[in-house]
C-alpha cells in the first residue's frame, strides 16, 4: 500500500497553518520578557521593585510548567482524533490565554482576582503550547513528500526567530511612543493584543484544512520501523529530548546576548538591541538553509557538520570578542555563531519527529520538544545571569555555550538517519528494498 501524493497547495496552507501558531507562540514569549517590569507593576503591587519583577517571572514561568501537560492531553487528542483538531484547540487555548492576560484589570482594581487571573491566563497559555508544537509540527510533515519536509519543518525554525525580530520591533517602537508611565499602564498591553491579530487569519485557515484519514494506515517507513521496537523509540526519544535541550538553550543564550552587553560588559542599550536582531535576522536564514541542506544531504550530515563548526568557533570568537568589545565584534559574533547554532535544528526537528511512531506522533514529539524547553531552556537565562553574578568571568557565558553545544553535538552523532531512501540514495549505492520505496 502507498501513500497517497501530498497536493502541493495543501502543502503551502499547512506550513502556513503550522507556522502562525509557533510564531505567535514566540512573539507572545519575548513580548512578555520585554515587559516584565511593567506586568509584576500591574500585577503585584509591593513596595520592592524585586518582588514585583519576581511575581512577574515567577508568573511567566508558569506557562513552561504548563507545556508538559498540553503536550500530553493535546498530542494525544491530535493523535487520536486527527492533527487538524488539535492544531485548532491549541490555537484556540492560545488566543483566550493572551487575550485574558491582556485584557485583566490591575490589582489596583480588581484586587488579588488580578494576579489569579494572570496566573490562570498564563497556565491557559502553556497548556495551549504545549500541544501546539505536537499537532502543527507532525500536520506539517504528514502534508508534504518526505524529500520536502527538512525545507518544512525549517520554517518552524525560522518562524521563532521571525517572531523575535518583531517583538524586539514592537517593544522598541512602543518605548519611543509611550513614557513609562504609559507603558506601564497600557503599553504593554497594546503589545500583546497586537499578536492576537493574527488569530482570525490562522484560525480560519486551520479550519479549513482537510486532516489526513489515512496518516494510522500509510505504511511505515525505515526511520519508523527503527523505532517500533521499544529499545528504538526511547533511543529516539532520549536523543530528541537531549539534541532540543540543546537547541532551546543556545536560542536561549543569544537572546540574553542583549543583557550580557549592558549588564555584564557595559556598552550601551542600543548595542544590545542591535545584536539581539542581529542574531534573529542571521538565525531566519540559516534555520531555511539548513532544512533545504536536509533534503539533499541526509538528516545527519545537516545536523552534524554544522553543529561541529559552531562548537570549534565558539572559544575563538567569544576570546577575539572580549579582548576588545567593540560594536563591530559584537554584531560579528552574534550573526556568525547564531546563524551556525540555529542551521542544525531544522534537520534535527525533522530527524526525530519523522523517526516517531505515525500514531503516537504527536504526542510523543510534543513531550520530546517541551520537556527539555521547560527544564533546560525555561532555566538558561536564571542559570548564566546567577554564573556571571558569582565568578565576574564574562568568558562563563562562552564555556556554558560550549557545554551545551558539544551535548548536542553529541546526540546528533548518535542520531539514526531518518531522511527518506531516495536522497540516501545519492550518498550510497545500495539497494532499495521495495517495501521502503515511496
Amino acid at each position: 500500500m502507498h501513500a497517497p501524493s501530498p497536493d502541493p497547495k495543501l502543502a503551502r496552507r499547512a506550513i502556513v497553518a503550522a507556522t502562525c501558531g509557533n510564531a505567535l507562540e514566540f512573539y507572545d514569549f519575548v513580548t512578555y520578557a520585554y515587559f516584565a517590569i511593567q506586568i509584576g507593576h500591574t500585577f503585584f503591587p509591593s513596595s520592592s521593585g524585586y518582588l514585583r519583577l519576581m511575581g512577574s517571572l515567577a508568573t511567566f514561568g508558569a506557562g513552561f510548567i504548563a507545556r508538559p501537560v498540553g503536550a500530553w492531553v493535546i498530542g494525544g487528542y491530535a493523535d487520536r482524533h486527527g492533527r487538524k483538531n488539535g492544531m485548532f484547540l491549541s490555537l484556540l487555548m492560545m488566543g483566550i490565554g493572551i487575550v485574558t492576560l491582556a485584557c485583566t484589570p490591575g490589582y489596583a482594581t480588581i484586587g488579588i482576582a488580578a494576579p489569579i487571573l494572570a496566573i490562570a491566563a498564563r497556565l491557559c497559555q502553556g497548556f495551549a503550547l504545549g500541544g501546539e508544537v505536537g499537532a502543527a509540527t507532525t500536520y506539517m510533515l504528514e502534508s508534504v513528500p518526505p524529500e520536502k519536509r527538512g525545507w518544512a519543518s525549517s520554517w518552524q525554525n525560522s518562524s521563532q526567530m521571525i517572531a523575535f525580530t518583531v517583538g524586539a520591533l514592537v517593544a522598541f517602537l512602543l518605548s519611543l511612543w509611550l513614557n513609562d508611565d504609559q507603558l506601564g499602564r497600557y503599553g504593554w498591553r497594546i503589545a500583546l493584543l497586537l499578536g492576537t491579530s493574527i488569530l482570525p487569519f490562522a484560525l480560519i485557515i486551520r479550519r479549513s484544512l482537510p486532516d489526513h484519514p489515512t496518516h494510522h494506515d500509510a505504511p511505515m517507513t525505515e526511520a519508523e520501523e527503527l523505532s517500533a521496537t521499544s529499545a528504538g523509540f526511547w533511543r529516539i526519544v532520549v536523543l530528541g529530548m537531549l539534541i532540543i535541550g540543546a537547541g532551546t538553550t543556545t536560542t536561549y543564550i543569544f537572546l540574553y546576548m542583549a543583557t550580557f552587553a549592558q549588564n555584564t560588559l557595559h556598552l550601551p542599550t542600543w548595542v544590545g538591541m542591535a545584536g539581539d536582531l542581529a542574531n534573529n535576522a542571521a538565525g531566519m536564514i540559516t534555520a531555511i538553509i539548513g532544512g533545504w541542506m536536509s533534503d539533499r544531504v541526509g538528516r545527519r550530515p545537516a545536523m552534524i557538520w554544522p553543529q561541529l563548526a559552531f562548537v570549534v568557533l565558539i572559544m575563538p570568537m567569544f576570546t577575539w570578542f572580549l579582548a576588545a568589545p567593540t560594536v563591530a565584534a559584537f554584531l560579528t559574533l552574534n550573526i556568525v555563531l547564531s546563524g551556525l547554532g540555529t542551521m542544525p535544528f531544522s534537520a534535527a526537528f525533522t530527524a526525530v519527529s519523522e523517526s516517531l511512531p505515525r500514531r503516537m506522533r504527536a504526542r510523543a514529539f510534543a513531550l520530546v520538544y517541551t520537556i527539555p524547553v521547560t527544564t533546560m531552556g525555561g532555566t538558561t537565562q536564571l542559570n548564566l545571569a546567577w554564573l556571571l553574578h558569582k565568578t565576574g568571568n564574562p568568558a562563563v557565558l562562552a564555556w556554558y555555550l560550549m557545554g551545551i553545544a558539544c551535548m548536542g553535538l553529541g546526540a546528533m552523532l548518535f542520531m539514526p538517519e531518518s531522511a527518506p531512501l531516495s536522497i540516501r540514495r545519492k550518498l550510497r549505492a545500495t539497494p532499495v528494498p521495495a517495501q521502503y520505496s515511496r
